[in-house]
């Protein structure tokens, strides 16, 4: 078994690293956004994906490919609620100006 890790894998998976560090340094500000723990986790999962992407390199590849493809399902799942909870929710719930640009 070789050890092969794919350098656009990992250089996805640093970018990511630093946009977690951004994100944090943020934290105040990402939290002004509507539901945003929903958000924060979503990205979680895909960090998490990305992260399982490089390590089923190393180990445990059938398993690690599974977590990771469950992380971009939950990921995915998360974004779709977060988008619900920002934009449509408000609109059902009577508020002018939903969907509003400015």
């Amino acid at each position: 078994m070789g050890l092969h890790v794919e350098e656009k894998e990992l250089l996805v998976l640093l970018f990511g690293i630093g946009v977690l560090i951004f994100a944090v340094a943020n934290r105040q500000r990402l939290r002004k956004l509507p539901a945003w723990r929903v958000l924060w986790a979503s990205f979680c999962a895909v960090l998490a994906a990305w992260t399982l992407t490089v390590l089923k390199a190393l180990f445990w590849p059938q398993l690690l490919d599974l977590l990771e493809h469950l992380c971009y399902a939950g990921s995915a799942a998360l974004a779709a609620v977060w988008c619900w909870l920002a934009f449509a929710a408000p609109a059902e719930r009577g508020h002018e100006t939903a969907g509003r640009d400015g």
